[in-house]
Protein backbone atom coordinates (compact mmCIF):
# COMPACT_ATOMS: atom_id res chain seq x y z
CA UNK A 1 0.00 0.00 0.00
CA UNK A 2 2.79 2.67 0.78
CA UNK A 3 4.18 1.90 -2.62
CA UNK A 4 0.90 2.10 -3.80
CA UNK A 5 0.45 5.62 -2.34
CA UNK A 6 3.88 7.04 -3.38
CA UNK A 7 2.95 6.36 -6.72
CA UNK A 8 0.08 8.72 -6.92
CA UNK A 9 2.14 11.90 -6.91
CA UNK A 10 4.36 10.83 -9.75
CA UNK A 11 1.05 9.98 -12.06
CA UNK A 12 -0.37 13.18 -10.94
CA UNK A 13 2.64 15.10 -12.54
CA UNK A 14 2.33 13.11 -15.34
CA UNK A 15 -1.23 13.70 -15.80
CA UNK A 16 -0.83 17.37 -15.00
CA UNK A 17 2.29 17.27 -17.78
CA UNK A 18 -0.09 15.53 -20.52
CA UNK A 19 -2.98 17.88 -20.27
CA UNK A 20 0.00 21.20 -20.33
CA UNK A 21 1.52 19.18 -23.25
CA UNK A 22 -1.86 18.79 -25.44
CA UNK A 23 -2.97 22.52 -24.51
CA UNK A 24 0.55 23.24 -25.98
CA UNK A 25 0.60 21.19 -29.14
CA UNK A 26 -2.76 22.46 -29.90
CA UNK A 27 -1.81 26.11 -29.77
CA UNK A 28 0.90 25.94 -31.80
CA UNK A 29 -0.63 24.31 -34.91
CA UNK A 30 0.67 26.08 -37.79
CA UNK A 31 -1.92 28.86 -39.18
CA UNK A 32 -1.68 31.12 -42.08
CA UNK A 33 -1.15 34.36 -41.61
CA UNK A 34 -3.74 36.98 -41.60
CA UNK A 35 -4.76 37.81 -44.87
CA UNK A 36 -4.58 41.83 -45.47
CA UNK A 37 -7.66 43.39 -45.93
CA UNK A 38 -8.68 45.30 -49.79
CA UNK A 39 -7.19 48.82 -49.54
CA UNK A 40 -4.50 48.03 -47.41
CA UNK A 41 -1.24 46.99 -48.02
CA UNK A 42 2.34 45.81 -45.76
CA UNK A 43 4.20 48.90 -47.89
CA UNK A 44 1.21 51.13 -48.24
CA UNK A 45 3.43 54.81 -47.81
CA UNK A 46 6.70 52.94 -49.25
CA UNK A 47 7.33 55.96 -51.81
CA UNK A 48 4.69 58.56 -50.54
CA UNK A 49 5.78 58.63 -46.97
CA UNK A 50 9.38 56.34 -46.80
CA UNK A 51 10.31 57.30 -43.40
CA UNK A 52 6.89 56.67 -41.40
CA UNK A 53 7.77 54.12 -38.87
CA UNK A 54 10.71 55.51 -38.02
CA UNK A 55 9.46 58.42 -37.34
CA UNK A 56 6.50 57.13 -35.44
CA UNK A 57 9.05 55.11 -33.33
CA UNK A 58 11.71 57.75 -32.78
CA UNK A 59 9.37 59.66 -31.19
CA UNK A 60 8.00 57.31 -28.92
CA UNK A 61 11.50 56.14 -27.64
CA UNK A 62 11.93 59.93 -26.40
CA UNK A 63 8.54 59.89 -24.75
CA UNK A 64 8.40 56.67 -23.30
CA UNK A 65 12.08 57.98 -21.94
CA UNK A 66 10.18 60.38 -19.88
CA UNK A 67 6.65 58.41 -19.53
CA UNK A 68 6.86 54.85 -19.94
CA UNK A 69 3.07 54.39 -18.95
CA UNK A 70 2.18 55.81 -21.89
CA UNK A 71 2.96 52.29 -24.02
CA UNK A 72 -0.14 50.25 -22.32
CA UNK A 73 -2.32 53.72 -22.68
CA UNK A 74 -1.34 53.62 -26.06
CA UNK A 75 -2.18 49.86 -26.99
CA UNK A 76 -5.69 50.87 -24.98
CA UNK A 77 -6.59 53.82 -27.81
CA UNK A 78 -5.93 51.04 -30.01
CA UNK A 79 -7.86 48.31 -28.77
CA UNK A 80 -10.52 50.71 -27.69
CA UNK A 81 -10.51 52.31 -31.23
CA UNK A 82 -10.85 49.20 -33.25
CA UNK A 83 -13.29 47.45 -31.17
CA UNK A 84 -16.08 49.73 -31.40
CA UNK A 85 -16.60 50.42 -35.18
CA UNK A 86 -13.13 49.46 -36.65
CA UNK A 87 -9.97 51.08 -37.01
CA UNK A 88 -10.80 54.43 -37.73
CA UNK A 89 -9.69 56.72 -35.32
CA UNK A 90 -13.37 57.47 -33.97
CA UNK A 91 -11.70 57.22 -30.13
CA UNK A 92 -9.59 60.38 -30.78
CA UNK A 93 -12.65 62.21 -31.58
CA UNK A 94 -14.37 65.28 -28.92
CA UNK A 95 -17.54 64.70 -28.60
CA UNK A 96 -20.17 66.11 -26.84
CA UNK A 97 -20.47 63.28 -25.48
CA UNK A 98 -17.90 61.47 -27.30
CA UNK A 99 -16.54 57.54 -27.42
CA UNK A 100 -14.03 58.72 -24.72
CA UNK A 101 -16.83 59.75 -22.32
CA UNK A 102 -18.27 56.68 -22.19
CA UNK A 103 -17.80 54.21 -19.15
CA UNK A 104 -16.12 51.61 -21.31
CA UNK A 105 -13.21 54.46 -21.74
CA UNK A 106 -12.89 56.37 -18.37
CA UNK A 107 -9.61 56.52 -18.03
CA UNK A 108 -7.80 57.17 -21.54
CA UNK A 109 -4.95 59.18 -21.13
CA UNK A 110 -5.04 62.51 -22.39
CA UNK A 111 -1.16 62.95 -22.84
CA UNK A 112 -1.23 59.65 -25.02
CA UNK A 113 -3.97 61.28 -27.09
CA UNK A 114 -1.34 63.95 -27.42
CA UNK A 115 1.29 61.82 -28.46
CA UNK A 116 -0.62 60.79 -31.56
CA UNK A 117 -1.47 64.20 -32.69
CA UNK A 118 2.40 65.19 -32.27
CA UNK A 119 3.25 61.70 -34.59
CA UNK A 120 0.70 63.06 -36.94
CA UNK A 121 1.65 66.64 -36.91
CA UNK A 122 5.40 65.18 -37.65
CA UNK A 123 4.67 62.63 -40.02
CA UNK A 124 2.27 65.05 -41.92
CA UNK A 125 5.19 67.74 -42.42
CA UNK A 126 7.14 65.17 -43.80
CA UNK A 127 5.27 63.70 -46.37
CA UNK A 128 1.91 66.41 -46.36
CA UNK A 129 -1.19 65.45 -45.13
CA UNK A 130 -1.26 61.94 -46.77
CA UNK A 131 -1.22 59.85 -42.84
CA UNK A 132 -4.44 58.92 -41.22
CA UNK A 133 -4.81 59.06 -37.39
CA UNK A 134 -6.35 55.47 -37.88
CA UNK A 135 -2.84 54.36 -39.08
CA UNK A 136 -0.90 56.19 -36.67
CA UNK A 137 -2.94 54.88 -33.96
CA UNK A 138 -2.11 51.31 -35.26
CA UNK A 139 1.57 52.01 -35.27
CA UNK A 140 1.57 53.37 -31.39
CA UNK A 141 0.25 50.51 -30.55
CA UNK A 142 2.55 48.29 -32.40
CA UNK A 143 5.82 49.97 -30.95
CA UNK A 144 4.50 50.33 -27.65
CA UNK A 145 5.05 46.83 -27.52
CA UNK A 146 8.05 46.61 -28.91
CA UNK A 147 9.94 49.40 -27.59
CA UNK A 148 8.51 47.95 -24.28
CA UNK A 149 10.64 44.46 -24.80
CA UNK A 150 7.95 42.71 -27.14
CA UNK A 151 7.77 41.14 -30.54
CA UNK A 152 8.36 43.40 -33.79
CA UNK A 153 5.64 42.94 -36.28
CA UNK A 154 4.75 44.45 -39.61
CA UNK A 155 1.03 45.90 -39.72
CA UNK A 156 -0.49 46.32 -42.80
CA UNK A 157 -1.66 50.08 -43.66
CA UNK A 158 -3.93 52.37 -45.46
CA UNK A 159 -6.51 53.14 -43.11
CA UNK A 160 -8.66 56.21 -43.71
CA UNK A 161 -10.06 58.10 -40.92
CA UNK A 162 -14.14 58.32 -39.91
CA UNK A 163 -16.11 60.95 -39.66
CA UNK A 164 -17.66 59.99 -37.01
CA UNK A 165 -17.96 58.31 -33.72
CA UNK A 166 -20.31 55.71 -31.82
CA UNK A 167 -21.02 56.07 -28.49
CA UNK A 168 -23.65 53.47 -28.08
CA UNK A 169 -20.75 50.93 -29.71
CA UNK A 170 -18.74 51.37 -26.37
CA UNK A 171 -20.99 48.88 -24.85
CA UNK A 172 -19.58 46.00 -26.88
CA UNK A 173 -16.23 46.34 -25.56
CA UNK A 174 -15.17 43.68 -23.24
CA UNK A 175 -15.42 44.53 -19.16
CA UNK A 176 -12.65 43.87 -16.78
CA UNK A 177 -15.64 42.78 -14.85
CA UNK A 178 -16.90 39.86 -17.52
CA UNK A 179 -16.31 36.20 -17.14
CA UNK A 180 -14.94 33.95 -19.48
CA UNK A 181 -17.81 33.40 -20.91
CA UNK A 182 -19.08 37.10 -21.36
CA UNK A 183 -15.26 37.60 -22.67
CA UNK A 184 -15.16 34.91 -25.09
CA UNK A 185 -19.00 36.00 -26.48
CA UNK A 186 -17.49 39.98 -27.00
CA UNK A 187 -14.84 38.60 -29.27
CA UNK A 188 -16.85 35.98 -30.92
CA UNK A 189 -18.87 38.92 -32.12
CA UNK A 190 -16.01 40.13 -34.06
CA UNK A 191 -14.43 36.46 -35.20
CA UNK A 192 -11.85 36.18 -32.42
CA UNK A 193 -11.55 32.19 -31.16
CA UNK A 194 -10.20 31.17 -27.91
CA UNK A 195 -6.48 31.54 -28.36
CA UNK A 196 -7.07 35.10 -29.97
CA UNK A 197 -8.97 35.99 -26.15
CA UNK A 198 -6.28 34.53 -24.45
CA UNK A 199 -3.32 36.21 -26.46
CA UNK A 200 -5.21 39.66 -26.44
CA UNK A 201 -5.52 38.85 -22.34
CA UNK A 202 -2.05 39.54 -22.49
CA UNK A 203 -1.62 42.67 -23.53
CA UNK A 204 -2.48 42.90 -19.69
CA UNK A 205 1.40 42.27 -18.91
CA UNK A 206 1.87 45.84 -18.82
CA UNK A 207 -0.47 49.58 -17.70
CA UNK A 208 -2.22 49.70 -14.16
CA UNK A 209 -5.99 49.80 -13.62
CA UNK A 210 -8.65 51.94 -11.63
CA UNK A 211 -9.70 50.89 -8.04
CA UNK A 212 -13.23 50.57 -9.60
CA UNK A 213 -12.15 47.75 -12.47
CA UNK A 214 -11.30 45.66 -9.57
CA UNK A 215 -13.47 46.54 -6.38
CA UNK A 216 -15.60 43.66 -6.66
CA UNK A 217 -12.84 41.04 -6.26
CA UNK A 218 -12.05 42.91 -2.61
CA UNK A 219 -15.45 43.64 -1.95
CA UNK A 220 -16.64 40.66 -1.00
CA UNK A 221 -12.74 39.07 -0.89
CA UNK A 222 -12.60 36.60 -4.36
CA UNK A 223 -11.73 32.90 -2.96
CA UNK A 224 -10.11 32.85 -6.28
CA UNK A 225 -7.05 36.08 -5.56
CA UNK A 226 -3.79 35.18 -4.02
CA UNK A 227 -4.71 36.76 -0.55
CA UNK A 228 -0.87 38.88 -0.26
CA UNK A 229 -2.15 40.45 -3.35
CA UNK A 230 -5.99 40.68 -1.76
CA UNK A 231 -4.22 42.87 1.08
CA UNK A 232 -2.14 44.91 -0.89
CA UNK A 233 -5.35 45.80 -3.10
CA UNK A 234 -7.21 46.84 -0.50
CA UNK A 235 -4.58 48.83 0.96
CA UNK A 236 -4.75 50.41 -2.18
CA UNK A 237 -8.42 50.42 -2.64
CA UNK A 238 -10.09 51.34 0.44
CA UNK A 239 -13.16 52.18 -1.66
CA UNK A 240 -14.42 51.74 -5.44
CA UNK A 241 -14.59 55.54 -6.01
CA UNK A 242 -10.59 55.76 -4.74
CA UNK A 243 -8.36 57.58 -7.59
CA UNK A 244 -5.66 55.63 -7.00
CA UNK A 245 -4.54 52.81 -9.64
CA UNK A 246 -2.84 49.38 -9.08
CA UNK A 247 -0.47 47.40 -11.72
CA UNK A 248 -2.06 44.89 -14.03
CA UNK A 249 1.27 42.37 -13.60
CA UNK A 250 2.89 42.27 -10.28
CA UNK A 251 5.65 40.62 -11.48
CA UNK A 252 6.90 43.11 -14.82
CA UNK A 253 4.28 45.67 -14.67
CA UNK A 254 6.38 47.77 -17.26
CA UNK A 255 7.45 44.95 -19.64
CA UNK A 256 5.58 42.99 -22.12
CA UNK A 257 6.66 39.72 -21.37
CA UNK A 258 4.43 36.65 -21.02
CA UNK A 259 4.58 36.93 -16.74
CA UNK A 260 0.74 38.12 -16.70
CA UNK A 261 -0.17 34.13 -17.39
CA UNK A 262 2.48 33.56 -14.31
CA UNK A 263 0.38 35.73 -11.94
CA UNK A 264 -2.75 34.07 -13.59
CA UNK A 265 -1.52 30.48 -12.54
CA UNK A 266 -0.60 32.16 -8.86
CA UNK A 267 -3.99 33.30 -8.65
CA UNK A 268 -2.48 37.01 -8.76
CA UNK A 269 -4.45 38.50 -11.60
CA UNK A 270 -6.40 41.52 -10.82
CA UNK A 271 -9.19 42.08 -13.38
CA UNK A 272 -11.93 39.11 -12.84
CA UNK A 273 -11.84 38.39 -16.93
CA UNK A 274 -8.11 37.56 -16.18
CA UNK A 275 -7.95 35.45 -13.57
CA UNK A 276 -10.83 33.45 -14.48
CA UNK A 277 -9.27 32.20 -17.85
CA UNK A 278 -7.33 29.74 -15.21
CA UNK A 279 -10.79 28.54 -13.92
CA UNK A 280 -12.28 28.27 -17.38
CA UNK A 281 -11.78 24.36 -18.94
CA UNK A 282 -11.62 26.17 -22.62
CA UNK A 283 -9.09 28.76 -21.81
CA UNK A 284 -7.05 27.20 -18.79
CA UNK A 285 -4.44 25.19 -21.16
CA UNK A 286 -4.08 28.07 -22.81
CA UNK A 287 -2.92 30.48 -19.80
CA UNK A 288 -0.42 27.48 -18.96
CA UNK A 289 1.29 27.16 -22.58
CA UNK A 290 1.96 30.57 -23.02
CA UNK A 291 2.86 31.01 -19.31
CA UNK A 292 5.41 27.90 -20.01
CA UNK A 293 6.49 29.81 -23.64
CA UNK A 294 6.81 32.87 -24.58
CA UNK A 295 7.29 32.73 -27.50
CA UNK A 296 4.14 31.32 -28.14
CA UNK A 297 2.65 34.26 -26.61
CA UNK A 298 3.88 36.41 -29.03
CA UNK A 299 3.35 34.64 -32.07
CA UNK A 300 -0.26 34.44 -31.11
CA UNK A 301 -0.39 37.80 -29.68
CA UNK A 302 1.10 39.03 -33.19
CA UNK A 303 -1.80 36.86 -35.28
CA UNK A 304 -4.38 38.21 -33.50
CA UNK A 305 -3.50 41.96 -33.45
CA UNK A 306 -2.47 42.05 -36.66
CA UNK A 307 -6.31 40.45 -37.46
CA UNK A 308 -7.78 43.29 -34.81
CA UNK A 309 -5.84 46.39 -36.46
CA UNK A 310 -7.77 45.43 -39.87
CA UNK A 311 -11.50 45.57 -38.29
CA UNK A 312 -13.84 47.64 -40.56
CA UNK A 313 -11.31 49.77 -41.59
CA UNK A 314 -12.17 52.49 -44.18
CA UNK A 315 -9.98 52.58 -47.71
CA UNK A 316 -9.39 54.30 -51.01
CA UNK A 317 -12.04 57.17 -50.98
CA UNK A 318 -14.18 56.70 -47.62
CA UNK A 319 -13.44 58.75 -44.45
CA UNK A 320 -10.94 61.05 -45.05
CA UNK A 321 -7.56 62.04 -43.75
CA UNK A 322 -8.18 64.33 -40.53
CA UNK A 323 -5.68 67.77 -40.16
CA UNK A 324 -6.19 66.98 -36.21
CA UNK A 325 -7.16 63.26 -34.60
CA UNK A 326 -9.35 65.05 -32.36
CA UNK A 327 -11.77 66.73 -34.77
CA UNK A 328 -13.12 66.22 -38.54
CA UNK A 329 -11.57 68.24 -41.39
CA UNK A 330 -14.07 71.28 -42.29
CA UNK A 331 -15.47 70.99 -45.61
CA UNK A 332 -15.38 75.13 -45.59
CA UNK A 333 -11.41 75.74 -45.09
CA UNK A 334 -9.31 75.79 -47.88
CA UNK A 335 -6.50 74.09 -48.32
CA UNK A 336 -3.99 76.72 -48.07
CA UNK A 337 -5.87 78.00 -44.31
CA UNK A 338 -4.72 73.91 -43.66
CA UNK A 339 -1.79 74.18 -44.56
CA UNK A 340 -0.97 77.05 -42.67
CA UNK A 341 -2.36 75.32 -39.63
CA UNK A 342 -0.24 73.01 -39.81
CA UNK A 343 2.92 74.41 -39.63
CA UNK A 344 1.81 77.04 -36.93
CA UNK A 345 0.66 73.54 -35.16
CA UNK A 346 4.28 72.09 -35.38
CA UNK A 347 5.98 75.66 -34.82
CA UNK A 348 3.76 75.71 -31.45
CA UNK A 349 4.60 72.28 -30.37
CA UNK A 350 8.00 72.23 -30.87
Amino acid sequence: MAARSSAYPFYSFLFISSILFISHINATQTQAKPPVVKGLSYSFYSKTCPKLETIVRNHLQKVFKNDNGQAPALLRIFFHDCFVQGCDGSVLLDGSPGERDQPANIGIRSEALQTIDDIRALAHKECGRIVSCADITVLAARDAVFLSGGPNYAVPLGRRDGISFSTSGTKNLPSPLNTTSATLDAFAAQSFDVTDVVALSGAHTFGRAHCRTFFNRLSPLDPNMDKTLAKQLQATCPDANSGNTANLDIRTPKVFDNKYYLDLMNRQGVFTSDQDLLTDKRTKGLVNAFALNQTLFFEKFVDAVVRLSQLDVLTGSQGEIRGKCNVVNSSKKSLLMSAVEEVVQFVDQF
